[in-house]
C-alpha cells in the first residue's frame, strides 16, 4: 500500500533552533519523516523548509495535527501550509488557438505523470474542442470581446468554482485576466510565456526575437499577477539558434521548449514544491517521490 505522505510548507524569519523544534514536533507525533529540504535566504534572513512525512502509524487526526502546529509556530513566526497525500488536485486548463500545450499536459496527465484531476478545459474559441474530446474532457466554448470580458470572466469564475479548481493552467490563453479575476485565486493561475522572461514582455515574443537576433529562445512559466508576465516564476529553458532563425523556426522551436517548461512547472506545484516570498518562487527540487 502507497503511505500517506502529508507535506508540510515552511516560510519563517531564520533562527537558531528551526530545525530541532521542527522535526522534533513531528518525531514526538510519531510521524516518519521521508524528506527534509532547507533553504536560508541570509540577504532577507528568511528561512523555507518543505518537510514530507511518512503518516502511518500517527495516531492523529487532520485537525489536532494542524491546532497543534499552530502552537509550535506562533511563537517561530512560522507561514505554513499543510497538504495531505490523498487529496487530489482539481485542474482547469485555459487555452486559445494553440494546441500543444493542451495536448501535451492532457497526454501527460493520462499516462500518469501529472497527479492531478482535469477537469474542464475552457477556450475563447472552439478549435480545440476535438482534443479535449480525445481525452474526455468538458469543454466549455466562452467567446470574449471586449464589451463582453466581464460577463465572460464571470462565466468562467463560475465554472472555477462549481467544480471546485485547486489550480488553473494557461496554456496560451491569449487573453489578459482582469484584476478582479487573477486576485481571487491567488498563486493558483500558472501561465506559460513564450519567452525567457523579462525579455519580450507581452504579445508576439518570437517576432520580437528575431528582430533582436537572439542566440538563445527560451520559455518562462510564472504564476499569473496583476501585473503583465512579471509574477513570481517557478520554470524557465533555453534553446541555442542562429541567425538563420527566422520568425517561424524560433516559433516553432519555443513550442517545444514551452511544454516542458509548463508541465514541470504545473508538476511542481502539483508536487508542493513552491513557496512564494514576495514575488520569487522558491522551487524545491523533488526528493525521490
Amino acid at each position: 500500500m502507497k503511505p500517506q505522505i502529508v507535506t508540510f510548507l515552511i516560510k519563517c524569519p531564520d533562527q537558531k533552533g528551526l530545525l530541532a523544534k521542527i522535526t522534533n514536533f513531528f518525531y514526538e507525533r510519531s510521524f516518519n519523516i521521508v524528506s527534509c529540504q532547507q533553504y536560508v535566504n541570509a540577504t532577507e534572513n528568511t528561512y523555507f523548509m518543505r518537510i514530507r512525512l511518512d503518516a502511518e502509524g500517527a495516531e492523529i487526526s487532520r485537525v489536532v495535527l494542524e491546532n497543534s502546529f499552530v502552537e509550535l509556530s506562533e511563537p517561530l513566526q512560522i507561514d505554513w501550509s499543510v497538504y495531505y497525500g490523498d487529496d487530489r488536485q482539481n485542474v482547469a486548463i485555459m487555452v486559445s488557438h494553440t494546441s500543444h500545450n493542451l495536448y501535451d499536459l492532457l497526454s501527460r496527465n493520462k499516462e500518469g505523470l501529472l497527479d492531478c484531476n482535469v477537469k474542464l478545459i475552457i477556450s475563447n474559441h472552439d478549435k480545440l474542442r476535438h482534443i479535449a474530446e480525445m481525452f474526455n474532457v468538458p469543454y466549455y466554448y466562452l467567446p470574449v470581446t471586449k464589451d463582453t470580458k466581464e460577463a465572460q470572466e464571470a462565466q468562467v469564475m463560475k465554472l472555477l468554482d462549481d467544480n471546485e479548481i485547486d489550480l488553473t493552467i494557461m496554456a496560451r490563453y491569449m487573453q489578459i485576466l482582469s484584476s478582479n479575476f487573477i486576485n481571487k485565486y491567488p498563486e493558483r493561475i500558472i501561465n506559460i510565456h513564450h519567452s525567457f522572461l523579462p525579455a519580450f514582455q507581452g504579445a508576439n515574443p518570437y517576432k520580437k526575437a528575431y528582430e533582436r537576433g537572439v542566440k538563445l529562445i527560451g520559455a518562462t512559466a510564472h504564476y499569473a499577477t496583476e501585473d503583465l508576465d512579471e509574477g513570481p516564476i517557478i520554470e524557465q529553458d533555453v534553446e541555442p539558434v542562429t541567425h538563420e532563425s527566422t520568425p517561424f523556426t524560433l516559433k516553432r522551436i519555443g513550442a517545444d521548449i514551452e511544454k516542458l517548461v509548463l508541465a514541470r512547472a504545473v508538476k511542481n506545484h502539483l508536487n508542493h514544491q513552491i513557496i512564494v516570498s514576495g514575488n520569487r518562487a522558491i522551487v524545491f527540487p523533488e526528493a525521490g517521490e
